[in-house]
């Protein structure tokens, strides 16, 4: 079903058995939690055991929307939810249509990305098409999704919230929103442990093309195509002298052709580059690319999600 950040694969939270059917489906670790929707305050709490201030504050200033709150679980929520951790992700989306749903349902929603695990998330109803569609007995087609990029999620369980995992509901804003409370906002470092994550999303490959993909600052096309080759060589593949297995997706130093045949301009704005990003990367997949060179985007607070989605990607 479609969400305003991505398509999500849906199942009854408090259903273990449903739950398991996601992640067989997906592939997904057991170690990797999953996201509890919800379309009201009332059903977000039911799902907590206590709900800290912090929560209050962050879900009044972005709910509903794509931000996530990391709270400590309640028993109604099944061991496979949290990955047998003692928290539990949940989010209020903003998408009409999955608000809908919950409502009609009258219980919250598990709704990861539907796509294979660590593959790339679907913002159109044909990725997920594409990519589950044998296994799926009914897709929803709610267009595009209008974030494109999964949401921010932020553990409100200690004194300080930490960001697991940035989303297009920057740092800036959340602090903004909690800077009554607190000072500041940390980051938590990626996850490796094999034992339970608090968040998905923390995984150090995730969101990936088929394609072997690159993230890339240039100054001209010269520079571009000396880095690309030099990437290449030392991979150990050979050099097509067409570029022709090569997609480039731009936004501020656009190649202007020649040496360059397949290049996408995406708008150098967070937003609209974020709802475009996997689109594209889905296109450069269905074109047949082997690599995928993208133009680094600003290290600012408001391309962060960005970035992070890009860093693991091309990990």
């Amino acid at each position: 079903m479609p969400t305003e950040t991505v398509y999500g694969l849906a199942a009854s939270a408090l259903d273990a058995d449903a739950v398991r059917q996601i992640f067989a489906i997906k592939g997904r670790p057991a170690h990797n939690p999953v996201i509890v929707h919800v379309a009201s305050m009332t059903q977000a709490r039911e799902c907590a055991s206590r709900w800290p201030p912090l929560a209050s504050v962050l879900a009044a200033a972005f709910w509903p929307g794509p931000l996530t709150v990391i709270v400590p679980r309640s028993l109604r929520i099944p061991d496979v939810v949290t990955a047998g951790g003692d928290t539990v992700a949940i989010r209020w989306p903003q998408h009409p249509f999955m608000q809908a749903v919950i409502r009609e349902c009258g219980f919250p929603l598990a709704a990861p990305s539907a796509n294979r695990s660590n593959h790339l998330s679907p913002t159109l109803a044909r990725h997920v098409q594409g990519q589950l569609g044998d296994a799926l007995g009914c897709i929803v087609d709610g267009g595009q999704c209008q974030v494109g990029i999964e949401s921010t999620v932020v553990d409100v369980t200690g004194e300080r919230p930490r960001v697991l995992r940035p989303g297009m509901i920057s740092e800036t804003a959340i602090h903004a929103a909690v800077k009554s409370n607190l000072e500041s906002v940390h980051h938590e470092p990626t996850g490796t442990s094999q034992g339970p994550l608090r968040s998905p999303g923390m995984l150090p490959r995730h969101y990936s093309p088929k394609a072997t993909l690159l993230v890339l600052r240039w100054k001209d096309d010269a520079d571009l195509e000396q880095q690309w080759v030099a990437q290449k060589a030392t991979a150990g593949y050979w050099i097509d002298p067409s570029f022709s297995d090569l997609q480039v997706l731009a936004h501020c130093q656009i190649p202007l052709g020649g040496r360059f045949p397949n290049v996408s301009v995406i708008p150098h704005d967070p937003e609209a580059f974020a709802r475009a990003l996997y689109a594209e990367l889905h296109r450069c997949d269905e074109a047949g690319a082997r690599w995928i060179i993208v133009e680094a985007p600003p290290a600012t607070p408001e391309w962060a999600g960005v970035a992070d989605r890009l860093r693991r990607a091309a990990a």
